[in-house]
């Protein structure tokens, strides 16, 4: 099993003040532990407009975390393709791939929070329509010899050049953010490893994989475990002491995201499975139950996000699992 990381900096505007979680100078002294520790991924959020203080500009941070790491993997979780050019997102990504010496990482989806396509002025019943266009223009802008031109219903260019050209070639991993059925089997086929999402059951999630897993075996598509991302809050604990805290937080979580993407959310926190909350046996024993269903790739979206959260499990959990770079917190 492979853990890696999920999130990305937070600050409240105008106050000087970080939130709960921490600021982009903490933020950064944390992947760099990240790093040290072994921990084998980094995919960092992109929003907008929520007065949450999430980071709007992923891969400018991305960038300086390129500089400062050596060996953590760096991704986007992900880049909203309707809301941007898509010409600039290829340079960019491209930039960020040869910064990080092929370390990065290209998740993108459509989109589903309706107040930042109203934010952008952009109609969400758009969403589709424009990821399908932007993503042709950035394979062809990375797989290209030379120059092209490209007519689409959204976006003109003629004889255009990408510069640069990605270090990873043909381009970098593409990961796609999906939970329906239809859009995971779409992101089997068209060549997408899969990023499952943070408030889904443990079932949902080992469906999901299958599914994904199925639809890779119907095209001819090898399938590797590490193709699947599965996100999961990670709230551990030592003591019973910590644990109604511990639950409180998780509510106020499930809360903020339900709130923000409209969606579905567990009935209670009895029923909800999701997250790595527990003693670190506890950990262990949710993570053996997603490994038997075909789990293999966790990445994890801690509330306390400190150096400190990372050298814990980097001690009481990682060592459980066979497959784990992880240096022992001393």
């Amino acid at each position: 099993m492979r853990f890696g990381l999920f999130g990305g900096a937070r600050t409240r505007r105008g106050t000087g003040d970080v939130s709960d979680s921490h600021g982009y100078a903490g933020f950064i002294d944390y992947i760099m532990e990240a790093d040290r520790l072994g921990y084998h991924s980094l995919f960092m959020v992109e929003h907008h407009f929520t007065g949450q203080g999430q980071v709007s500009a992923s891969m400018t941070l991305l960038a300086y975390l390129a500089a400062r790491t050596q060996r953590i993997r760096l991704g986007t979780a992900v880049v909203v393709l309707p809301w941007h050019n898509p010409v600039l997102v290829a340079e960019q990504a491209a930039t960020l791939d040869l910064l990080s010496g092929g370390r990065f990482d290209f998740g993108v989806g459509k989109g589903y929070r309706p107040s930042e396509f109203e934010g952008f002025c952009i109609p969400i019943e758009e969403a589709t329509e424009r990821f399908d266009e932007a993503m042709e223009i950035i394979r062809k802008a990375w797989t290209t010899e030379g120059r092209f031109s490209h007519h689409g219903r959204r976006w003109h260019y003629d004889n255009i050049l990408v510069e640069p050209e990605p270090l990873t070639r043909p381009h970098p991993p593409l990961w796609l953010a999906a939970g329906s059925p239809d859009s995971i089997r779409r992101a089997a086929r068209e060549g997408y490893n899969l990023l499952l999402d943070q408030l889904a059951s443990v079932r949902q999630v080992i469906g999901r994989v299958a599914l994904f897993r199925e639809e890779c075996a119907r095209v001819g598509r090898p399938y590797d475990p590490m193709m699947v991302g599965v996100t999961r809050a990670l709230q551990m604990f030592f003591t019973e002491e910590e644990r109604a805290a511990a639950i409180a937080t998780r509510k106020r979580v499930v809360g903020v995201i339900g709130d923000l993407a409209k969606g579905e959310r567990p009935k209670s926190i009895e029923e909800d499975d999701a997250p790595l909350l527990g003693t670190p046996a506890e950990i262990i024993a949710r993570l053996r139950t997603l490994q038997e269903g075909g789990v293999a790739n966790i990445l994890m979206a801690d509330p306390a996000a400190t150096p400190a959260s990372l050298r814990a499990f980097a001690q009481h959990v990682m060592p459980a699992f066979e497959t784990h770079r992880a240096v022992a917190a001393e």
